[in-house]
Protein backbone atom coordinates (compact mmCIF):
# COMPACT_ATOMS: atom_id res chain seq x y z
CA UNK A 1 0.00 0.00 0.00
CA UNK A 2 1.50 3.46 -1.14
CA UNK A 3 0.67 6.39 1.08
CA UNK A 4 -0.03 9.24 -1.74
CA UNK A 5 2.25 12.15 -1.57
CA UNK A 6 -0.45 14.69 -0.53
CA UNK A 7 -2.18 12.61 1.56
CA UNK A 8 0.52 12.44 4.07
CA UNK A 9 1.64 15.65 3.94
CA UNK A 10 -1.71 18.24 3.56
CA UNK A 11 -4.41 15.62 4.11
CA UNK A 12 -5.80 15.93 0.06
CA UNK A 13 -8.78 14.69 -1.23
CA UNK A 14 -10.68 14.12 2.77
CA UNK A 15 -7.63 12.75 4.38
CA UNK A 16 -6.79 14.62 7.40
CA UNK A 17 -3.02 15.51 7.86
CA UNK A 18 -0.82 13.01 9.07
CA UNK A 19 2.71 13.45 9.90
CA UNK A 20 5.39 12.13 7.40
CA UNK A 21 7.15 10.46 9.96
CA UNK A 22 3.89 8.27 11.31
CA UNK A 23 3.36 7.73 7.24
CA UNK A 24 6.38 5.77 6.95
CA UNK A 25 6.18 4.20 10.44
CA UNK A 26 2.99 2.09 9.06
CA UNK A 27 4.22 1.46 6.08
CA UNK A 28 7.04 0.45 8.28
CA UNK A 29 5.17 -1.82 10.05
CA UNK A 30 2.72 -3.51 8.07
CA UNK A 31 4.51 -6.89 8.46
CA UNK A 32 3.89 -6.93 11.85
CA UNK A 33 0.27 -5.67 11.90
CA UNK A 34 0.08 -8.36 9.36
CA UNK A 35 1.71 -11.34 11.55
CA UNK A 36 -0.42 -10.01 14.44
CA UNK A 37 -3.72 -10.00 12.76
CA UNK A 38 -2.95 -13.30 11.26
CA UNK A 39 -2.11 -15.17 14.49
CA UNK A 40 -5.39 -13.75 16.23
CA UNK A 41 -7.81 -14.79 13.33
CA UNK A 42 -6.22 -17.70 11.97
CA UNK A 43 -7.11 -16.61 8.18
CA UNK A 44 -4.33 -14.67 6.47
CA UNK A 45 -6.99 -13.92 3.67
CA UNK A 46 -9.36 -12.02 6.75
CA UNK A 47 -5.68 -10.71 8.55
CA UNK A 48 -5.27 -8.40 5.39
CA UNK A 49 -8.58 -6.97 5.16
CA UNK A 50 -8.09 -6.30 9.19
CA UNK A 51 -4.82 -4.75 8.33
CA UNK A 52 -6.49 -2.36 5.51
CA UNK A 53 -8.65 -1.58 8.22
CA UNK A 54 -6.27 -0.90 10.57
CA UNK A 55 -4.34 0.89 8.16
CA UNK A 56 -7.18 3.27 7.32
CA UNK A 57 -8.25 3.73 10.90
CA UNK A 58 -4.51 4.84 11.70
CA UNK A 59 -4.65 7.43 8.59
CA UNK A 60 -7.58 8.76 9.58
CA UNK A 61 -7.30 9.57 13.06
CA UNK A 62 -3.07 9.87 12.75
CA UNK A 63 -3.77 13.90 13.51
CA UNK A 64 -4.17 12.44 16.97
CA UNK A 65 -1.09 10.50 17.14
CA UNK A 66 1.02 12.07 20.17
CA UNK A 67 4.46 10.16 18.98
CA UNK A 68 6.24 7.69 21.11
CA UNK A 69 6.43 4.17 19.55
CA UNK A 70 4.34 4.13 16.15
CA UNK A 71 4.68 0.18 16.37
CA UNK A 72 3.16 0.00 19.13
CA UNK A 73 0.12 2.51 18.32
CA UNK A 74 -0.71 0.70 15.02
CA UNK A 75 -0.25 -2.91 16.64
CA UNK A 76 -3.27 -1.87 18.85
CA UNK A 77 -5.41 -0.55 16.06
CA UNK A 78 -4.78 -3.99 14.54
CA UNK A 79 -5.58 -5.58 17.66
CA UNK A 80 -8.75 -4.03 17.99
CA UNK A 81 -9.59 -3.57 14.32
CA UNK A 82 -9.32 -7.57 14.52
CA UNK A 83 -11.48 -8.47 17.58
CA UNK A 84 -14.39 -6.13 15.96
CA UNK A 85 -13.96 -8.43 12.62
CA UNK A 86 -14.62 -11.52 15.51
CA UNK A 87 -16.96 -9.67 17.14
CA UNK A 88 -19.10 -8.71 13.71
CA UNK A 89 -18.52 -12.56 12.91
CA UNK A 90 -19.85 -13.42 16.47
CA UNK A 91 -16.99 -15.81 16.88
CA UNK A 92 -16.04 -16.43 20.48
CA UNK A 93 -12.84 -14.19 21.94
CA UNK A 94 -12.70 -16.91 24.51
CA UNK A 95 -11.00 -20.27 23.37
CA UNK A 96 -10.40 -24.13 25.13
CA UNK A 97 -7.81 -26.10 25.62
CA UNK A 98 -10.19 -28.37 25.79
CA UNK A 99 -9.33 -31.15 23.19
CA UNK A 100 -12.76 -33.17 22.87
CA UNK A 101 -14.34 -29.60 22.22
CA UNK A 102 -11.82 -29.22 19.02
CA UNK A 103 -12.62 -32.97 17.80
CA UNK A 104 -16.53 -32.88 18.44
CA UNK A 105 -16.26 -29.46 16.25
CA UNK A 106 -17.29 -30.18 12.15
CA UNK A 107 -14.47 -30.84 9.81
CA UNK A 108 -14.68 -28.40 7.50
CA UNK A 109 -12.82 -29.76 4.68
CA UNK A 110 -14.56 -30.88 1.90
CA UNK A 111 -13.11 -34.79 1.91
CA UNK A 112 -11.53 -37.14 3.78
CA UNK A 113 -8.10 -36.56 1.65
CA UNK A 114 -8.06 -32.86 2.92
CA UNK A 115 -8.88 -33.42 6.08
CA UNK A 116 -6.08 -35.89 6.77
CA UNK A 117 -3.64 -33.55 5.13
CA UNK A 118 -4.90 -30.73 6.75
CA UNK A 119 -4.21 -32.52 10.42
CA UNK A 120 -0.68 -33.25 9.19
CA UNK A 121 0.31 -30.24 8.43
CA UNK A 122 -1.31 -28.47 11.88
CA UNK A 123 0.77 -30.60 14.07
CA UNK A 124 3.91 -29.30 15.80
CA UNK A 125 4.61 -26.18 17.34
CA UNK A 126 2.07 -23.84 15.24
CA UNK A 127 -1.02 -26.35 16.01
CA UNK A 128 -0.53 -25.78 19.60
CA UNK A 129 -0.14 -21.86 19.16
CA UNK A 130 -2.86 -21.56 17.43
CA UNK A 131 -4.85 -23.60 19.93
CA UNK A 132 -4.53 -21.26 22.47
CA UNK A 133 -6.87 -18.93 24.13
CA UNK A 134 -6.82 -15.43 22.15
CA UNK A 135 -5.28 -13.63 25.14
CA UNK A 136 -2.36 -15.92 25.48
CA UNK A 137 -1.78 -16.01 21.87
CA UNK A 138 -1.46 -12.85 20.95
CA UNK A 139 0.63 -11.94 23.73
CA UNK A 140 2.89 -14.87 23.52
CA UNK A 141 3.34 -13.28 19.24
CA UNK A 142 4.03 -10.20 20.26
CA UNK A 143 6.51 -10.89 22.61
CA UNK A 144 8.56 -14.02 20.22
CA UNK A 145 7.39 -13.15 16.79
CA UNK A 146 7.70 -9.60 17.22
CA UNK A 147 10.28 -9.31 20.48
CA UNK A 148 8.20 -6.46 21.63
CA UNK A 149 8.79 -5.62 25.55
CA UNK A 150 6.55 -6.24 28.12
CA UNK A 151 6.34 -2.38 28.22
CA UNK A 152 4.75 -2.19 24.72
CA UNK A 153 2.45 -5.47 25.42
CA UNK A 154 0.73 -4.08 27.98
CA UNK A 155 0.15 -1.12 25.85
CA UNK A 156 -1.01 -2.91 22.50
CA UNK A 157 -3.46 -5.25 24.49
CA UNK A 158 -4.57 -2.50 26.92
CA UNK A 159 -3.71 -4.54 29.97
CA UNK A 160 -1.13 -3.93 33.29
CA UNK A 161 2.89 -5.54 32.84
CA UNK A 162 1.52 -8.24 35.25
CA UNK A 163 -1.40 -9.58 33.39
CA UNK A 164 0.76 -9.35 30.13
CA UNK A 165 3.50 -11.56 32.22
CA UNK A 166 0.82 -13.83 33.65
CA UNK A 167 -0.52 -14.19 30.58
CA UNK A 168 2.86 -15.53 28.95
CA UNK A 169 3.79 -17.97 31.99
CA UNK A 170 0.40 -19.73 30.87
CA UNK A 171 0.83 -19.45 27.07
CA UNK A 172 4.39 -21.50 27.82
CA UNK A 173 2.62 -23.69 30.09
CA UNK A 174 0.14 -24.75 28.29
CA UNK A 175 2.74 -25.38 24.80
CA UNK A 176 4.91 -27.33 27.85
CA UNK A 177 2.17 -29.42 28.15
CA UNK A 178 1.31 -29.81 24.66
CA UNK A 179 4.72 -31.06 24.47
CA UNK A 180 5.27 -33.46 27.32
CA UNK A 181 2.21 -35.15 25.89
CA UNK A 182 3.67 -35.45 22.81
Amino acid sequence: MAVRDGAARDGGAGWPAVPPALAAAILEHLDSAHNLARWLLRDPVAAEDVVQEAVLRALTYGGGWRGGDARAWLLSITRHAALDWLAARGRRREETLDPAEEAARPDPLPDPEAALAARQASSGLAAAVAALPLELRECLMLRTVEEMSYRDIARVTGVPIGTVMSRLWRARCALLRVRVEA
